[in-house]
């Protein structure tokens, strides 16, 4: 490639001479026309917000696509695992466990009732809204719990390093 080439790239080369009005007023309209789809797609690359949310967009769905994956994984671990610890289990045992679950529920029932019956109401109209608030905000409680649990956790690794 020669000099001359090399400046020309990008510059449209002349048309020959129109040879009436109508045909310059085509010409100049399809020019406007493919300037306009050049700086539609100049502002389109330089759109970093779009992009950036295109690509969060895209990780995201693949995020989620994922986890979706993972969790069908571990469900079907887990009851793969329920099924083997049944089948390994003997029967005896798996009586007696369900007598005392039964046992626990209703020894739990009936000291929730107990409490229920000595608590003052204005303290049980309390606890009622407490319950209340926290089932809906059941995430940030839960987000809030989890990061205690670590700042403990962190904590109590630290005090044991020697």
């Amino acid at each position: 490639m020669n000099d001359d080439a090399r400046t020309n790239i990008g510059t449209p080369t002349p048309a020959p001479a129109a040879s009436g009005s109508a045909e310059l007023r085509e010409q100049i309209e399809r020019t406007r026309d493919e300037l306009g789809q050049t700086v539609e797609a100049l502002a389109a690359k330089a759109d970093v917000k779009a992009q950036a949310k295109e690509k969060t967009a895209a990780i995201k769905g693949q995020a989620a696509a994922k986890a979706a994956l993972v969790s069908g994984q571990i469900h079907e671990k887990a009851g793969q695992a329920t099924q083997l610890v049944r089948d390994k289990t003997p029967d005896p045992v798996l009586e007696k466990t369900a007598q005392a679950a039964a046992h626990v529920r209703e020894s739990a029932a009936k000291a929730g009732q107990y409490a229920a019956d000595k608590t003052p109401d204005p303290l049980r109209e309390k606890a009622e809204r407490a319950a209340t608030v926290a089932r809906v905000n059941r995430t940030p409680l839960l987000v809030l719990g989890a990061a205690v649990a670590v700042l403990l956790l962190v904590r109590r690794s630290r005090g044991r390093r020697p």
